[in-house]
């Protein structure tokens, strides 16, 4: 069985630097995962990955033991994330040609290779991803670690340093405004039957 995330942490500050590569490789899809459906730039994205690392690295010494290393770098990425957003004066929307692998909430490829079918699968992925982008960013970053990232509410209560209710009711609050938005265009309920693009019933 490999190190687990604070092992490797001790390792790295007892000298292996090359645990923390390990840690990149392990971590840096998922939060590059994160940081793009928050800011809907697949190259801030990118960047925001690497200078959540990089922080990451430097902050290692001052780094609490009881806290999860994986709950730590989220916290640092979504607080990278929100100063991006707040630096812009207008929130980029996301180009379907943006878009390398859109598979918004444990969708799956059942359309592939099919088509119109396939097209038009695409379409609706496009459409939850900007419905996604449009929730209040508290909203959003809720229901991209929970429904994107697969945290549970507690990890989630970690990251973003607010009691686990909160985090339930802001999930709530999201998926509602989530399924309403998509409801207005048609997609309620093809959602709500295949559950293919997973935005889950709020009851």
């Amino acid at each position: 069985m490999g190190r687990s995330d604070e092992q490797l942490v001790e390792d790295c500050l007892a000298g292996d630097v090359a645990a923390f590569d390990v840690l990149v490789d392990r971590w840096q899809r998922k939060i590059r995962g994160a940081a793009y459906r928050i800011v809907g730039s697949e190259e801030e994205a990118q960047d925001i990955c690497q200078e959540a690392f990089l922080k990451a690295y430097r902050g290692l010494p001052s780094f609490k033991r009881e806290a999860r290393f994986s709950s730590w770098l989220y916290q640092i990425a979504l607080n990278l994330s929100r100063d991006r957003l707040r630096r812009r004066k207008n929130r980029s929307w996301v180009s379907l040609d943006d878009i390398e692998e859109v598979r918004p909430l444990a969708a799956t490829g059942a359309h592939a290779g099919r088509g119109d079918d396939w097209v038009e699968s695409r379409e609706i992925q496009r459409l939850v991803t900007l419905a996604v982008a449009a929730l209040p960013d508290e909203q959003r970053e809720v229901v991209v670690l929970k429904e994107y990232q697969g945290l549970t509410f507690p990890e989630i209560a970690e990251i973003q340093g607010v009691p686990l209710s909160t985090v339930k009711t802001r999930l709530y609050r999201g998926l509602s405004l989530l399924r309403d938005r998509l409801g207005r265009q048609g997609l309620g309920e093809n959602l709500t039957q295949e559950r293919t693009y997973a935005v889950p019933r709020t009851s």
